[in-house]
């Protein structure tokens, strides 16, 4: 999932962000409102935590700008106010969450996780089709046969590729669009690259999971996960 976090307190900010990329999110950070407008609706962000008292543009505004423009990524709200009417205030405005420092960051990590799975159409409490569930706290995959579930290990990338597909199953997906959602602003970008950690997403799960489009991109088959039998072998036995 790629995250946007605009707060003007830089030390926080680096923080957070670093944190969060421990966790499995590829973070972008803003340390003013102007910016941060722009960042958001330019960028394909998953969800955005938002700071109210920015410098340029206060964050209510920045809230109110995105929603104008028909931008409707998650917001979650990190703030030291914590005044009822202003919480009252930022949900008129939009936000989807809210948030009040100090907190803990196992908190702010499944309120993120749980508003990316809402937007994509996900009301469970995990992430989970068939056979296969992911575990996002340890950023492992979990693989069912014969009745019990297996742990199936994931680089950074595979976890954040596995799960962006997990949350958008049957849609083609394009190299280009794995890759932003994959990947923060300033990583090296390679689309050519995703390519090669499907093929190890395939050897880890099931080589029918995700299927090529040529020319178009990637599904995720969720039949291979449904079909009866499915989790009859271990993933290691597909190949």
């Amino acid at each position: 999932m790629r995250l946007l976090l605009i707060e003007d307190e830089e030390a926080l900010c680096q923080e957070l962000a670093a944190e969060l990329g421990r966790r499995g999110f590829a973070v972008d950070i803003s340390h003013d409102g102007i910016d941060g407008v722009f960042m958001g609706e330019t960028e394909p962000y998953d969800v955005i935590i938002l700071d109210l008292g920015l410098p340029g543009l206060p964050g209510l505004d920045v809230l109110a700008r995105w929603r104008a423009a028909g931008i409707s990524t998650p917001v979650l709200i990190l703030t030291a106010r914590g005044a009822w009417h202003e919480k009252v205030d930022g949900f008129h405005r939009g936000a989807d969450d809210y948030l009040s420092k100090p907190f803990h960051i196992e908190e702010l990590v499944v309120r993120l996780q749980t508003l990316v799975r809402r937007s994509s159409g996900h009301g469970g409490a995990e992430l989970a089709i068939g056979c296969l569930k992911l575990d996002e706290q340890r950023q492992i995959a979990l693989w069912q046969a014969a009745g019990q579930w297996r742990e199936i290990d994931l680089t950074g990338i595979e976890f954040r590729l596995l799960r962006y597909m997990m949350l958008y199953p049957k849609r083609i997906l394009s190299a280009t669009q794995l890759v932003e959602h994959v990947y923060d602003f300033n990583d090296e970008k390679d689309s050519n690259v995703i390519e090669v950690y499907v093929s190890r997403l395939r050897k880890k799960l099931h080589r029918e999971l995700i299927r090529t489009r040529r020319g178009q991109g990637y599904v995720l088959d969720p039949t291979v996960l449904l079909a009866d039998g499915a989790g009859d072998k271990p993933p290691a036995q597909t190949d």
